[in-house]
């Protein structure tokens, strides 16, 4: 329990602090995103330095932000002039929405897969996987414009960039979803293949149960475990996916306000984005661990 509360503590300290060393090795200066497009006297560029506390060195700005972080406090965005904690909340749902619609759209098509495709005649474990490594190759954002360029602008069968309703939701989440399926159809595949050869599958087999049975009932159980381990990295995967997603369908989202917000150095925003990602990665890592315990009661005695 302690090792997993350290880990997280450092997987949390690690993704602030790069984030913070590399926003500020990117060009642009904070101050001129403070300004914006006003024209301001040296005199007031002075003033908004010192306020910010942009006239102190590195090391400690970077120590006050992580004391505001401590005390719970994200600080307020540079452009939209609103706290962090606000801007965040206001772009979660849609992410969320897409996230999670891309995720049951994954396991629904890579489990029937891995079903399938496990132990069959190799010209059809061949053609799986020639599809699977086409899908983890493919960059997210080239098929996100595909997606758009055939299925939208070509036949018309979805709305545009910038709809909303499920219509606007479909060809997002597939983009998204695609180097997710690939993924989780070999490591199930893969799971399956190895469990297919154990004693108790070859009783479930002699006492006269249908392949089909076996699989479903006894052998998809088990090879779960590794996907399962694969999810929490699966998850920060389709995390980083929604930035361009979100850009090129247009769509509002945590992915659309951070690249925003690195366009325009707006430090609070960047370092509230990234932080909320790594919180939910550590949660999706601690709910991972309880799930491994579910679905394989083996392990419950190593946990103790």
């Amino acid at each position: 329990m302690l090792v997993r509360l350290g880990t997280s503590l450092l997987v949390l300290w690690g993704a602030v602090t790069a984030a913070f060393v590399a926003l500020h090795l990117t060009p642009g200066s904070v101050v001129d995103a403070l300004i914006g497009s006003n024209t301001v006297t040296p005199q007031v560029r002075a003033q908004i330095i010192a306020d910010y506390g942009l006239d102190r060195p590195l090391w400690r700005q970077y120590l006050a932000y992580l004391g505001r972080i401590l005390h719970g406090d994200l600080g307020r965005s540079y452009q939209l002039h609103e706290s962090v904690a606000s801007a965040l909340g206001s772009q979660l749902a849609p992410s969320l929405q897409l996230t999670l619609v891309a995720i049951g759209l994954a396991l629904l098509v890579s489990t029937p897969l891995a079903l399938f495709t496990a132990r069959r005649r190799r010209w059809v474990r061949a053609l799986s996987s020639g599809i699977e490594l086409v899908g983890v190759s493919i960059p997210t954002f080239w098929a996100a414009i595909l997606l758009l360029t055939v299925f939208s602008f070509r036949l018309g069968w979805f709305p545009a960039a910038g709809a909303t309703g499920f219509g606007g939701l479909v060809l997002p989440a597939v983009a998204v979803a695609i180097p997710v399926t690939a993924l989780l159809t070999q490591v199930t595949r893969e799971g399956l293949e190895r469990v297919l050869e154990e004693p108790f599958v070859l009783t479930a087999r002699a006492r006269g149960m249908s392949d089909a049975g076996v699989r479903t009932r006894h052998a998809l159980r088990h090879a779960a475990l590794p996907a399962v381990t694969f999810a929490g990295w699966l998850f920060g995967l389709m995390l980083g996916a929604l930035v361009p997603v979100e850009q090129i369908f247009s769509r509002p989202g945590l992915g659309q306000l951070l690249l925003t917000a690195v366009g325009g150095k707006d430090l609070p925003i960047v370092m509230g984005v990234v932080l909320f990602t790594a919180l939910v990665y550590v949660v999706v890592s601690s709910a991972l661990d309880v799930l491994y315990l579910v679905i394989d009661p083996r392990l419950r005695g190593a946990a103790r």
